[in-house]
């Protein structure tokens, strides 16, 4: 059931009405859409709900979700008020993405643009091969995070698993906390002042008042794995 709340605000219920239906709704919506507001019910850890947005609209979703919420998102801003499954904001090009809970294994996959905000802890594998995304997560990441990164940005407040960067490429990762191990090619690297700059101004722009700059480290490509070197086998 789809019910119009005031001029803008429209809300949609899982448990009455199909989830494909929803999804084709949200595709129709267009810049300078009067239906900009939508709420999202009884997702009941449903796959692939709002996925593949291109409209500056904002969805809240009133409960957890499965595989690939907010998937391909461009323009909208997702908030999930829960937890989110596998691979949310999965290519994720433009936007904003904000789970209050905890998210699963590969958040920010392959991401291209925009925000992601988990509030909660992430799962192994957070932002494999992102793309420009950036990724900011206020408790822990697990194993393999930021594997094969190719450029963005990836703060973690809280503590990282193994194998943090492996294989990294031109991606920034910055976090408060303790790193059980570095993958691959990844190091410490120096915390500059341009990148102070651009640490504060993630912080601010996923509302996080209660950290500093100066509080992380910085981590990111050591550079030797760009091309094969024979002196570097063992690090293959």
């Amino acid at each position: 059931m789809q019910q119009l709340i005031g001029e803008l605000m429209r809300t949609y219920d899982l448990a009455q009405s199909p989830l494909r239906e929803l999804n084709e709704t949200l595709h129709r919506q267009t810049d300078g859409s009067n239906e900009a507001q939508w709420e999202i019910l009884n997702p009941r850890g449903g796959h692939a709900i709002a996925v593949g947005l291109d409209a500056p609209i904002n969805v809240d979703v009133r409960g957890s979700v499965g595989y690939y919420c907010a998937g391909m998102n461009k323009k909208a801003t997702v908030t999930v008020h829960g937890s989110a499954g596998p691979g949310v904001a999965e290519n994720m090009m433009s936007g904003r993405v904000v789970i209050k809970g905890d998210a699963s294994q590969y958040a920010g996959a392959t991401g291209r643009g925009g925000l992601l905000v988990i509030e909660g802890n992430a799962s192994s594998r957070c932002g494999i091969s992102m793309k420009g995304i950036d990724i900011v997560v206020k408790g822990n990441i697990g194993h393999m995070s930021a594997f094969m990164a190719q450029s963005g940005h990836l703060v973690v407040l809280g503590d990282a698993g193994d194998a943090l960067g492996d294989s990294i490429y031109e991606a920034k990762l910055f976090v408060r906390g303790k790193v059980k191990s570095l993958g691959a090619d990844c190091i410490e690297k120096e915390m500059r002042p341009e990148h102070q700059e651009a640490l504060t101004n993630l912080l601010k722009n996923a509302g996080i008042k209660d950290a500093k700059a100066s509080e992380f480290r910085r981590y990111g490509s050591a550079r030797k794995l760009y091309n094969f070197n024979i002196d570097n086998a063992d690090a293959y």
